[in-house]
């Protein structure tokens, strides 16, 4: 969330950055809202010191009034007076306080400055890797998946319902594979250190990474349970410090975690719905890091290259976009996504997306480090990308590395992972 100063102090700054998201007419007077509501709630907390101030007094008098042997009954009356009107101002306070925490958690993050304004049409493409394929002849992914028998996405929507696949033979040892590729790529080359969290979270973690209370309808939520189903590794491993304070030490640090993730795709209706591009389960190593605020330009760029070196090495042709600010997400101040080229689909597909969220998830999720011994503490810097995501990598493998006969060349960094060259 937002820092409250920063609402109080620059709130112009706040409405510039929500007309760079491009949503000035629904955000600001959002902003307009939390601007007066903080106005109240400091006035309230200076109205409840005051009346304290005089109840302490109060009660000092009475205090002398007795040992004096004088009559205290008009300070009885005073006090009782002002406990009563402290009880009712801070019920006010409680509900101001509310309503300014809900707007809080409606705010999106602020854009860094090197972020482009608009939406999708001003995204910048960084840089390019590799070289396209041509598409002429080579099928699309869910052909060769299917003539393989490497996923088999009618009996998973018999099983489960649409948006659910089922890997088999080659194409589940596939998923394997690439599940232990990234994992010892990112533990081993990278640094970084690997988890198994839980997939099922309570709603103070959804709400420390941004999910709640905003996206709360794109989450699977269990029955009977205040608990979801993760939409990524991002949200348990990003958790896993909250309310803790960190030393100095331990910063800048890496995590890398394999998972399932969950994701009912709300209002995504009909987009990329062919083969595997898009459904409600799927498999991804997500990287995530904590980094102290002066360094955390530098790991985001770190972690991009993290990212990058698993598609060089899978020896698919990508390219970086810089996201323009109203196509980032709502906790990102920054993201880049990693399209990956799939020339039987014929298009770029989104394959990771590295953000920087400064302190936004932090403040959330009260994630702070200690500077220096006896310092104040702050609040982190979070980072976290997609390390690779599988179905869509997937596709760009079997589109990628697809022969002439049908049969698909497996990339030479995945063979140790699956013993075969070829699939089928």
């Amino acid at each position: 969330m937002l820092d409250a100063r920063l609402i109080r102090e620059r709130p112009d700054d706040v409405r510039s950055a929500m007309r760079r998201r491009g949503a000035i007419g629904t955000l600001g007077p959002l902003v307009d809202s939390a601007v007066k509501l903080d106005e109240e709630r400091r006035l309230l907390i200076q109205a409840i010191d005051e009346r304290k101030a005089a109840r302490n007094k109060s009660s000092q008098d009475v205090a002398r009034r007795k040992k004096a042997g004088e009559d205290a009954t008009d300070l009885f009356a005073l006090g009782k007076a002002l406990g009563e009107e402290i009880a009712r101002l801070e019920v006010e306070y409680g509900q101001v306080q509310n309503d300014f925490d809900k707007i809080l958690y409606e705010l999106p993050n602020i854009p860094l400055a090197d972020v482009p304004d608009g939406g999708e049409e001003n995204n910048v493409i960084v840089r390019s890797w590799g070289t396209p394929r041509d598409g002429d002849g080579v099928k699309p992914h869910w052909d060769i998946g299917s003539a393989q028998g490497l996923f088999d996405l009618e009996r998973g929507a018999k099983i489960s319902g649409s948006g659910f696949v089922v890997y088999r033979g080659k194409g589940a040892r596939l998923v394997r594979a690439l599940m232990n590729f990234f994992v010892d790529s990112h533990a081993n080359d990278h640094g970084y250190e690997e988890v198994w969290p839980p997939l099922l979270v309570n709603r103070a973690t959804m709400t420390g990474t941004g999910q709640l209370p905003k996206f709360e309808d794109d989450a699977y939520k269990v029955a009977g349970d205040d608990l979801f189903l993760i939409p990524t590794a991002e949200v348990p491993v990003t958790n896993l410090y909250r309310d803790e304070i960190l030393d100095a030490e331990f910063l800048p640090k890496g995590f890398c975690a394999y998972t399932p993730c969950f994701r009912r795709e709300a209002g995504s209706a009909g987009k990329d719905t062919r083969g595997i591009l898009r459904t409600h389960q799927f498999d991804k190593v997500e990287l995530v890091r904590y980094s102290a605020p002066d360094d955390s330009n530098a790991q985001l760029e770190l972690l991009l290259g993290h990212a990058e070196t698993m598609l060089q090495r899978l020896e698919i042709p990508y390219r970086v976009k810089l996201l323009a600010a109203g196509d980032t997400g709502f906790s990102s101040a920054k993201t880049y996504d990693l399209e990956a080229w799939a020339p039987g689909v014929g298009a770029w597909l989104e394959v990771s997306s590295v953000s920087t969220f400064t302190d936004f998830q932090a403040r959330r999720a009260n994630i702070r480090y200690r500077p220096a011994k006896n310092e104040k503490p702050k609040f982190v810097h979070t980072l976290n990308g997609s390390g690779l995501a599988f179905p869509r990598t997937i596709a760009c493998i079997l589109e990628h590395h697809q022969q002439p006969d049908g049969s698909v060349v497996v990339p030479e960094a995945l063979r140790p992972y699956l013993g075969f060259e070829r699939l089928a």
